[in-house]
């Protein structure tokens, strides 16, 4: 195990090995890799326990932080840290374009991801912690997508928890993904019209570029097509406490005048292409819809049907008379699968996954009822990602759980918010406040 220090703390490497199925011990196995984060004041034995934390996504590596960064030097006081890039992220066994093509056809790789939901990072997470801790419970912090596998973690192994702490991630514990859409469009609307009241220029600029694109579709370094829906689901970025400045920012410079008129900006479609691409992240888009499936029902795309019940998220409509274009936020549509190369070779197995009928329930009513770990969550009002409405229904159906509803952050709050969330749900879950 490698360590070296940044300022403040100490990190040493750590890798494991997990079933792929966890069904089958003794059949394919993966690499997990994690990052133990201690303070640099502590001696290297130090008896402090352990925090895993478990990253938003699905399918986003676990956040690189130099120091202590946001809520880490918080934590640190208390705890060793695990910083855990789940299955198929990071320095875990990657999933992507180039290695899931050595798997097979598309059907091969669908039935291989369907290992890689919360589920499955539940029982790797238990298969660490016995290696870790002796035996020992250890506290989770989830934020987001680490929220659903946390909820998933009191349902599955509570006997594995000491405590949870959890951020913007409470889950409905039965709305088909059909159900998280209807709630979340007018969510997504209302943080659109909170843009454009704070940025009204932006109205016009957007149309401006929509129109633009819907003429001549942009081909951005790396080969990412940009057309207006594309254009559209820079809105992602309004679920963030900085998002809607960022926004402003990206739409304030895109045009260029060229000797055959005005042109996207080389700026705007390099600062534009991060933003949309996937190829860091491309199982947050294959297996976006299934972190909501159980229960035998396909999503079956559900974000792009359900949009068809909101028009004014239709970009052409919106061009052809005079209302304010509507951006998008955390959905994925099958367009996705043919405007980003990353995604490409992926379409027919993100098709089969959008088929797929046999998904196991993820949690359990009667078991979350008779919870004795203690539980808080942050409930970020009005959140874009993840339905308030929903995770108070959750928190009701949880005993014990202890929620902090607060409009002073976005959905980014454990990070923007130094060690304040952290801070505050500690003493809930202590029963200090």
């Amino acid at each position: 195990m490698a360590s070296y220090r940044q300022p403040g703390i100490v990190l040493t490497d750590h890798h494991f090995t997990v079933p792929l199925d966890h069904g089958d011990p003794a059949g394919e196995q993966l690499e997990l890799y994690a990052r133990e984060v201690v303070s640099a004041t502590d001696h290297p034995d130090t008896g402090k326990p352990w925090l895993v934390y478990l990253e938003g996504g699905p399918g986003n590596a676990v956040r690189r932080f130099i120091g202590k960064q946001a809520w880490l030097g918080r934590a640190v006081q208390d705890f060793r840290v695990l910083l855990l890039d789940q299955r198929g992220t990071g320095r875990s066994t990657p999933q992507n374009r180039q290695t899931l093509a050595q798997r097979g056809g598309p059907r091969a790789q669908a039935d291989h991801l369907a290992h890689f939901r919360a589920d499955s990072i539940v029982r790797d997470c238990e298969t660490v912690r016995r290696r870790l801790t002796g035996g020992a419970p250890w506290t989770v912090l989830g934020q987001s997508f680490g929220g659903f596998c946390a909820t998933h973690y009191l349902s599955a192994a509570p006997e594995g928890l000491d405590t949870v702490l959890i951020t913007g991630g409470l889950p409905s514990l039965d709305a088909h993904a059909d159900d998280v859409y209807r709630a979340a469009y007018p969510r997504i609307r209302r943080k659109v019209e909170a843009h454009y009241a704070r940025y009204p220029q932006d109205v016009e600029r957007a149309r401006r570029i929509a129109a633009h694109l819907a003429e001549r579709p942009a081909r951005l370094p790396g080969g990412h097509t940009l057309t207006p829906e594309a254009f559209q689901s820079l809105g992602i970025v309004l679920g963030g406490g900085d998002g809607s400045h960022q926004l402003h920012y990206l739409l304030e410079n895109a045009f260029v005048r060229t000797a055959s008129g005005h042109e996207l900006s080389d700026a705007f479609q390099e600062g534009v292409r991060p933003v949309l691409s996937f190829a860091a992240n491309p199982l947050y888009a294959v297996l976006h819809e299934a972190i909501y499936a159980q229960g035998g029902r396909p999503t079956d795309w559900a974000a792009e049907r359900v949009r068809a019940e909101f028009p004014e998220f239709d970009a052409a409509a919106a061009l052809e008379g005079d209302r304010p274009l509507m951006f998008t936020g955390e959905t994925v549509h099958p367009w996705h699968f043919e405007v980003d190369p990353a995604l490409r070779p992926l379409r027919e197995t993100a098709e089969l996954l959008a088929a797929r009928t046999d998904w196991a329930p993820l949690y359990d009513p009667a078991r979350l009822a008779a919870n004795e770990v203690p539980v808080a969550a942050a409930v970020y009002h009005d959140d874009m990602y993840v339905d308030t409405a929903h995770s108070l229904r959750t928190a009701r159906a949880v005993r014990g759980l202890r929620t902090w509803v607060t409009d002073e952050y976005e959905h980014d709050g454990v990070r923007a918010s130094g060690p304040r969330v952290v801070d505050r749900l500690l003493a809930l879950a202590r029963q200090e406040l």
